[in-house]
């Protein structure tokens, strides 16, 4: 597989998102062409996608790595990783998953951190296999609506 940076919204990278997001979350639409935009530009953000070679190369899976300066250092974050349901089990999201923590080191993070609900067994497993140990902290939510 091939995974890389995503540094133009194409119709394939559109149409791609409108097929993996609702996998990913049922609760919140796919992006608009202006948000995948929005995205691939700011500094913060890099997105990542996986084309699948037995699949003609489709894109397949995808990742958003959020860098960001704080008092204390680079901090990274991974997010919405989704992987398609025709090609689980294949390795994508531990490639993708891989290809975020190298970025974040060569942006100068000093850790990378993610969430993963507890239902999402296979997810949970991969990331304790790549290394990620399970912090116990509180995880607030403050909603502002939409």
């Amino acid at each position: 597989m091939d995974v890389f940076e995503i540094t133009q919204v194409t119709d394939e990278i559109e149409e791609a998102f409108h097929r993996l997001i609702p996998q990913l979350s049922s609760s919140n639409p796919p992006p608009t062409r202006a948000e995948l935009e929005d995205i691939v530009s700011s500094r913060a953000s890099i997105l990542l996608g996986a084309r699948d070679p037995d699949k003609n190369n489709k894109l397949v899976g995808s990742l958003t790595l959020a860098v960001f300066r704080v008092p204390t250092g680079v901090r990274a974050w991974i997010e919405d990783v989704v992987v398609d349901n025709e090609s689980r089990g294949k390795g994508i999201g531990e490639a993708l998953t891989r290809a975020a923590i190298e970025r974040a080191k060569q942006e100068g993070a000093v850790t990378v951190d993610l969430t993963s609900r507890p239902s999402r067994e296979a997810a949970n497993r991969l990331y304790v296999r790549v290394g990620f140990v399970a912090r116990h902290t509180n995880i607030y939510r403050f909603n502002i609506g939409r």
